[in-house]
């Protein structure tokens, strides 16, 4: 088998584009409107495309046609794959979207939204801890649904409630035996929050404080712990009244 099939070819990127995040990096290769058509092209094909076939549905001449996805193959990794041998007088390649790579690209859309908006945040408030936590305290109070005027929510039910809150969410919570402290064992923002903690770290703590506000509970979020483990925070949850069995 000729080896020179198998060759990789890297592209050597100026070292301030090295050092952007990767989720940063694939969104820039996205962001194209071109490519962006071109995967979902590929994603909803029912098989693999040749560049004759990705040209006509993109009315684009041949030769663009077969640039467009080995740019796309260079800029964003793991989301166009291409089989078949590529020397002069052999069949083309066929191109195809990776399984996932729509889903994938919206992900990387939302964690750069929230790059900025953390950046912003950190770099422009005189009081950031202050204000991520207002922010989220109003988000705590929408997320969940108000009791009934005059009344107050169980404590159990309202642990019950805000643990299903982080579990739609998707921060995979489990409450301690004891009830005062609620593991974080997934952060839907791990790479933002790594990087921005005083934004993330207390918008989910006003987060807990909104929804335990709106519940009427006599509980209160006192603390996030943040990276108790890599990927692991501890929400602590104290109650305001005594507590008493059943």
């Amino acid at each position: 088998m000729d080896q020179r099939c198998h060759q990789v070819h890297h592209i050597v990127e100026p070292a301030w584009r090295r050092r952007l995040d990767p989720d940063v990096r694939m969104h820039r290769a996205l962001a194209d409107g071109t490519r962006s058509h071109l995967l979902r092209i590929l994603s909803a094909a029912a098989h693999a495309l040749d560049a004759h076939e990705l040209a006509e549905q993109l009315d684009l001449h041949l030769t663009t046609g077969t640039r467009r996805p080995r740019r796309a193959r260079r800029r964003g990794p793991g989301h166009i794959a291409h089989r078949g041998p590529h020397h002069a007088g052999r069949p083309g390649r066929l191109y195809e979207a990776v399984a996932g790579a729509l889903a994938a690209s919206d992900s990387t859309g939302y964690r750069l939204l929230a790059e900025m908006l953390a950046s912003r945040l950190a770099g422009t408030s005189t009081d950031v801890t202050q204000d991520a936590i207002t922010a989220g305290r109003e988000w705590g109070t929408y997320l969940v649904e108000r009791p009934p005027p005059f009344t107050t929510t169980p404590i159990g039910t309202a642990r019950a409630e805000v643990i299903g809150l982080l579990d739609r969410l998707g921060f995979q919570p489990e409450l301690s035996d004891d009830g005062t402290r609620i593991m974080l064992r997934r952060c839907p923002f791990l790479d933002v929050a790594r990087r921005h903690p005083d934004v993330v770290c207390s918008l989910h703590l006003g987060l807990l404080q909104g929804a335990l506000a709106t519940l009427g509970a006599p509980l209160q979020a006192r603390e996030l712990e943040p990276f108790v483990q890599p990927s692991q925070c501890v929400a602590h949850i104290t109650a305001t009244t005594p507590e008493h069995p059943g």
